[in-house]
């Protein structure tokens, strides 16, 4: 008989234990997939604040003469496009386009580049790094070295700043501050579409801030949110997961995502068959599906014309809890537009969905 791996844990999970958290593997990982419901957690991000332990995402560190410059030749963002204390979503390719994660590289120096994967894919992007960096450029996988905690909602900078951390920076900015005497890096991203932050913090002081977040941040409402709500709120707002609306099988192009590669870079990795599918089109897109009666979709359901014709299948599907209703992205043939209407198989049932444009709901940030 075939042994289960041992999955990784949190620095936090006893705490989690502790909250009542019911788990699910994510990534070779065991994290929390909810602690009272998924819908009040999403809906409390919604309203106020939520919590989320993220630390099976990767980390890895490019470092060295010209760190910045190598990892521009790799991944399709152009990171030139910004300055040391930034941010920037990018995608590391396959020589076929197709995308074999979807990261964020905090740009600290010229010589100082720090890279958050998916976690099922940070071994294979520190591989492939590694394997073609020039003398003097170190990728190192520090994936186990630190915790990230996401602190989501309008209350977000109220909360942050009350156990002292810095807040009211840009989007995709991030500063790095002490918390009782341990560097965190504070950066304004998230993958709810609320404000919010997230805190890159060494694993010896996970504890201290997690407790320190739920103390400050019970006046204004917080929750500790899991990934079951993570993944409602990443949908409402169309953003894509890796393994589902993006894989080594789906481009940027076909996902919508051609925001994220600079195009006028003179190199990345999958550069000439990105350019190549963008210059005659992509056969296949990457649509937002929203239910026009009470059908429910998931991921791999057919979605199908009036007559019955296949015309691809549902990549992420859920129940909104913010407009009630279910909601879906769906890799369709690309003669599909927005404003028509289509019919997905839900076991065995035909239920009518409208094709739009997401993100479905709209949230309104509070600026500082």
């Amino acid at each position: 008989m075939t042994e289960s791996p041992v999955l990784k844990k949190s620095p936090l999970h006893e705490r989690h234990v502790a909250l009542g958290a019911k788990f699910a593997e994510f990534g070779g990982w065991e994290m929390p997939l909810e602690y009272g419901g998924v819908v009040a957690e999403h809906t409390a991000v919604r309203t106020s604040v939520g919590v989320f332990d993220v630390s099976h995402l990767g980390k890895a560190t490019v470092k060295g003469p010209g760190a910045a410059a190598y990892v521009n030749s790799c991944l399709t963002n152009d990171l030139g496009k910004i300055g040391p204390g930034q941010a920037q979503y990018t995608l590391c390719c396959n020589e076929r386009g197709g995308v074999v994660d979807d990261l964020i590289a905090y740009l600290h120096a010229d010589d100082d580049v720090f890279l958050i994967p998916n976690a099922a894919n940070t071994a294979e992007v520190v591989r492939l790094l590694q394997a073609q960096a020039p003398d003097g450029v170190v990728v190192t996988n520090t994936h186990d070295d630190y915790a990230i905690l996401a602190v989501q909602g309008t209350n977000s900078d109220d909360v942050v700043a009350a156990i002292g951390l810095p807040t009211g920076h840009d989007y995709m900015a991030f500063a790095t501050a002490e918390f009782a005497g341990t560097p965190v890096v504070v950066c304004r991203t998230g993958y709810t579409g609320e404000r919010g932050y997230e805190l890159v913090v060494p694993n010896q002081a996970a504890v201290a801030v997690f407790d320190a977040l739920l103390e400050a941040g019970a006046s204004y409402g917080i929750v500790p949110a899991g990934l079951g709500a993570r993944d409602t709120l990443r949908t409402e707002m169309g953003y894509p997961l890796h393994g589902q609306d993006i894989s080594p099988d789906i481009t940027p192009v076909q996902a919508r995502s051609g925001w994220a590669v600079g195009w006028k870079k003179e190199h990345f990795w999958g550069d000439e068959a990105l350019r190549a599918e963008k210059e005659r089109g992509p056969a296949r897109i990457l649509r937002g599906l929203r239910a026009a009666g009470r059908g429910i979709p998931r991921p791999h359901m057919t979605v199908l014309d009036q007559s019955g014709t296949a015309l691809g299948e549902v990549t992420s599907g859920t129940f909104s809890p913010t407009l009630k209703k279910g909601i879906a992205l769906a890799l369709l043939d690309a003669t599909v537009k927005e404003g028509e209407q289509v019919a997905v198989d839900i076991r065995g049932r035909q239920e009518l969905f409208d094709v739009v444009k997401p993100p479905f709901v709209t949230v309104h940030v509070r600026e500082s």
